[in-house]
């Protein structure tokens, strides 16, 4: 059975949490550790932006800074995603493990496995939509990200536990009124949460417990249950402060 290291950290900084999953993608790069599955959440609330975009078109920092919200630029692709009531999860793993395929759509939907099987804990049927959605009855309840570095990828995501598009939309820029009231009114019609799907509140705990089931079921992985190494903390400490805490990075685009 495959060995697989878990990583329960509960709620961070956004930027401890950026800086976190790029040491352990460094610590399983060098074969330091197995690969590994971290699951999180954030605190205070955050909004992430993708690698390659440019933060002052997509985020409204003004009203980030004023509500307290951190706001980081991820190592990943994609969009703009505002972390609030969800769980995250990043999962590590070198090229040549064997689990993983090199293809990246194909990578995609095999991590993402991981998520589709734990939502079954809560009798929740969901898909894979490439590029990288997990859906539910068309309606978004997980997004995804990846970089590969080293001959190592790192994948990380969300699921909603809940989501006010509204709250969301108040971080993020939109030019005009009348346009983000459209937009607002179509992201509630295309994305969902736990919440909705299962008619009750779901924990963060209920949701780190299924989707350690999901991910041990996807792999059909044993877990070793562990934490960050002295290493790994000191390497993210100096991550964070090189890079996410960095305006220079942040605000590089």
């Amino acid at each position: 059975m495959v060995k697989i290291r878990l990583l329960l950290t509960d709620y961070n900084h956004g930027s401890w949490n950026m800086a976190v999953d790029e040491a352990i993608l460094e610590a399983v790069a060098e074969g330091k550790q197995l690969a590994t599955l971290r699951l999180y959440g954030w605190l205070p609330s955050a909004v992430t932006i993708g690698y390659f975009q440019s933060l002052h078109e997509e985020v409204d920092v003004f009203a980030s800074l004023q509500q307290s919200v951190d706001v980081i630029r991820r190592i990943t692709g994609g969009g703009a995603v505002y972390h609030d009531k969800e769980i995250t999860y990043s999962f590590s793993i070198r090229q040549d493990n064997g689990l993983i395929s090199k293809d990246i759509l194909s990578s995609y939907s095999q991590i993402s496995q991981g998520v589709i099987e734990g939502l079954k804990e809560f009798s929740i049927d969901a898909k894979f939509v490439p590029l990288n959605d997990i859906v539910i009855h068309d309606r978004k309840v997980s997004g995804n990200a990846q970089t590969r570095k080293q001959n190592t990828i790192l994948q990380h995501g969300t699921v909603l536990l809940d989501v006010d598009v509204r709250k969301m939309f108040s971080f993020l820029q939109v030019s005009d009124e009348k346009i983000r009231d459209k937009l607002i009114t179509n992201v509630e019609e295309r994305v969902t949460s736990l919440k909705q799907q299962a008619g009750k509140e779901i924990s963060f705990v209920e949701a780190q417990n299924a989707l350690v089931k999901g991910f041990a079921r996807a792999f059909a992985a044993e877990f070793v249950v562990s934490f960050l190494s002295t290493e790994e903390q000191q390497r993210a400490s100096v991550i964070e402060k090189e890079k996410y805490k960095n305006l220079h990075w942040n605000r590089m685009r």
